[in-house]
């Protein structure tokens, strides 16, 4: 039964008796790991981009960029694969879970989405996409543009739950959570060199830049109030661009960090700058560089001993389908930082989003 379908809206009372009954749950019940602002509510979560934020929206399409098999999701429920490129949960999960939303965040294509998942929020993300456009057409997986229209898609059924008024108040308290540029810089920029043609180094960013501003702000005309938007990450330690760009001694490829630190320069005052065209808004520009880059650096200050492989394979190739059943795998994931060659495991990730979640939630009270 589709009970969030559009068609059959669900009668006015009840609609907003669901409503409150739902704020009053998320009230009672949300126990995340911090503390939140006495002033802050965050119902939901919703989110956008890449692999990083990828619940299992690939599964079912026609892309090398999947991993719904094993041994990805080696430490999830059941030990299952479930469409996340890691070996448990991801940052969307990890997100909503210490704001106390809920522990999972599910991917929006997935099958079984309840009304409840709709209500406390899912991730239009795709494994391989960016905020250039060519980005996704060369391992023909979901655009960003179509995650966008996944989401207006999602706002009907939202209405037909709680009503318009139900709608625009999740709409403008949810966090709408913006994970995208890396594939954009390591592998459209970099690997296949397809942009290099069209723009320098600077002027791609620029681009980049502007992509990302245009997203933020088409979300906010939908309703969006809230955004986290994740920087670059240092992309010249990933285990695979060590192996592809980092030299026979397999050290970070200092150019494409670089490369990662120009365009986060050039992306946070812009999103700053956000906060005064968008009103009502905040646009918060979340630095992932630092504090990745120092949980690679200094791998034993936060419990690691492998911070240049992957867990799975040889770890300096194997992501996505060459990481696969008949793969081997590490004993201890917990060791390492990574889990294939370009995602890092649950642990990192859970250091990581805990650190981010202490620096920046006070920036959407």
């Amino acid at each position: 039964m589709q009970v969030f379908s559009t068609k059959n809206p669900v009668p006015f009372l009840p609609r907003i008796l669901l409503f409150s009954l739902v704020f009053l749950v998320f009230t009672i019940f949300s126990e995340g790991a911090i503390q939140l602002p006495e002033n802050l509510t965050i119902p939901a979560l919703l989110a956008f981009g890449d692999s990083i934020a990828d619940q299992g929206n690939n599964n079912d399409i026609r892309t090398v960029v999947k991993c719904n098999f094993p041994p990805y999701g080696k430490d999830f429920q059941a030990g299952l694969p479930s469409g996340r490129f890691s070996n448990g949960r991801t940052p969307p999960d990890l997100i909503a879970d210490e704001l106390g939303i809920k522990e999972l965040v599910p991917a929006y294509l997935d099958p079984n989405l309840t009304a409840h998942d709709l209500l406390t929020g899912v991730s239009f993300a795709s494994g391989g996409s960016g905020y250039d456009p060519q980005t996704s057409r060369i391992v023909s997986v979901i655009p960003m543009l179509d995650q966008l229209n996944q989401f207006k898609e999602y706002i009907g059924k939202l209405k037909g739950l709680v009503g318009e008024e139900g709608a625009t108040n999740i709409l403008g308290q949810a966090l709408f959570l913006l994970v995208a540029g890396s594939d954009d810089l390591a592998n459209t920029y970099f690997t296949f060199g397809i942009r290099k043609m069209q723009y320098d180094l600077y002027s791609y960013a620029d681009f980049i830049v502007v992509s990302a501003t245009n997203f933020v702000q088409e979300l906010y005309k939908l309703g969006a109030r809230r955004f986290a938007v994740f920087g670059i990450p240092p992309i010249g330690c990933l285990p695979l661009q060590i192996t592809m760009a980092g030299g026979s001694v397999r050290s970070c490829s200092v150019s494409y960090n670089q490369a990662a630190q120009l365009l986060n320069s050039k992306l946070s005052p812009r999103l700053d700058a956000l906060n005064q065209e968008l009103p009502q808004s905040r646009v918060v520009y979340i630095d992932v560089f630092s504090p990745l880059f120092d949980i690679i650096q200094h791998p034993r200050n936060y419990g690691f001993e492998v911070n240049d492989k992957g867990c799975c394979g040889t770890g300096s190739i194997e992501a996505v389908i060459l990481c696969n059943r008949y793969s081997w795998t590490c004993a201890d994931s917990s060791k390492y930082v990574f889990w294939d060659s370009y995602h890092p495991t649950e642990k990192a990730y859970k250091i990581l989003v805990h650190q981010l979640v202490q620096k920046y939630v006070d920036s959407f009270v």
